[in-house]
């Protein structure tokens, strides 16, 4: 084993609700592979409420004492998207691996410095895109792997959600959020939409912006009540993605639409075949019919989050490279980035 110790020695930084229903029960399934040594959190109560309730010795209001313990192999970010580069630029620099909740940052600069500070230090860098973890998208990459689907030129992916602003949080803050569903909820089919792709280098994107139903009163919340009048980010996001090798995707993204069902799903145009990836669905051609199946698998409904934070401890025991790496999510920044000046400028805008 790379690491000298038989475990991950695992601290926090954010404890709130993605460390409390994610992280930190993912942790907590592997003991004999990891333990949660410390947090911290600039809330004190809600930082003592997951200690107590994970069993963590070591509480901070400040990360940067949490960074200055040897005991500590790796940390996980679990701040807003506005607190997630400088935690885990002090991190890599202290000598930790970092996981950090998506999307990395919020915009590419950030992300450029938290690659190349994880490549300046020698440590491992991962975003926190936990889709690529479910059972199907596993199968559905390893067919593609495979040939069977041949080319992959096109993709429509959605993130759609008929009535789902968060009640909670940050979501709604365009300053510490850095825009609504697009960078909330459609960089997890994005991502995983560039991963089955085979990560193709973006070029340009033109993309659209809106904002119709947030700051109304008369709109009802499936996810809580948000505070309207301080809505200040998109409620529906939609672009198309071009890249260095001709293909092409459609995002679209919404935390409000009248549409008769939510949507997350990725449907993807190859030469040889097609995939839809939720629920799990091939198309292919064979003996001049046109088949659609539905792949089984024995437990299709793992808990993804709980796969990611295995993953990683896995990956810094081993010192195998991570699933969803640095540059991936510098690679979904740039192109959140370059959606939201277009829709700005009106024009589509190249990527770097």
């Amino acid at each position: 084993m790379a690491n000298k110790h038989n475990k991950v020695r695992i601290g926090l930084i954010g404890s709130g609700n993605i460390a409390q229903t994610a992280h930190m029960p993912g942790y907590a399934a592997i003991p004999d592979l990891c333990e949660i040594v410390a947090l911290a959190d600039i809330n004190e109560e809600t930082g003592r409420i997951a200690a107590e309730k994970f069993g963590v010795k070591h509480v901070f209001n400040d990360y940067t004492k949490l960074l200055e313990m040897d005991e500590i192999d790796a940390v996980s970010v679990c701040t807003p998207n506005y607190v997630h580069c400088d935690p885990t630029v002090a991190a890599l620099k202290a000598g930790k691996h970092v996981l950090c909740e998506k999307p990395i940052a919020m915009n590419s600069a950030q992300a450029a410095l938290m690659v190349q500070t994880a490549r300046a230090n020698g440590k491992k860098l991962m975003v926190g895109y936990n889709t690529r973890f479910a059972p199907t998208s596993q199968l559905l990459k390893t067919m593609i792997q495979a040939g069977e689907l041949g080319d992959i030129y096109y993709a429509r992916a959605q993130a759609l959600r008929r009535r789902g602003i968060p009640g909670w949080g940050v979501f709604i803050d365009k300053a510490k959020q850095g825009g609504g569903p697009l960078i909330d909820i459609g960089v997890h089919i994005l991502d995983l939409t560039l991963w089955l792709m085979g990560h193709p280098k973006p070029v340009a994107a033109s993309g659209v912006t809106y904002a119709k139903f947030g700051t109304r009163s008369d709109i009802m919340g499936f996810l809580g009540q948000w505070d309207y009048n301080n809505f200040t980010v998109e409620d529906f996001a939609a672009a198309i993605i071009r890249f260095d090798n001709g293909s092409s995707i459609v995002l679209e993204s919404s935390f409000v639409a009248n549409i008769p069902e939510d949507i997350f799903n990725s449907t993807l145009c190859g030469t040889e075949g097609g995939a839809l990836t939720n629920p799990l669905t091939i198309i292919r051609e064979q003996h001049r019919s046109l088949q659609t199946f539905k792949p089984e698998l024995a437990n299709p409904n793992i808990n993804t989050h709980a796969a990611e934070m295995k993953h990683f401890v896995e990956a810094i025991l081993n010192d195998t490279e991570v699933l969803t790496t640095g540059e991936h999510g510098l690679a979904v920044a740039q192109i959140m980035e370059a959606i939201y000046n277009s829709s700005e400028t009106g024009r589509e805008v190249a990527i770097a």
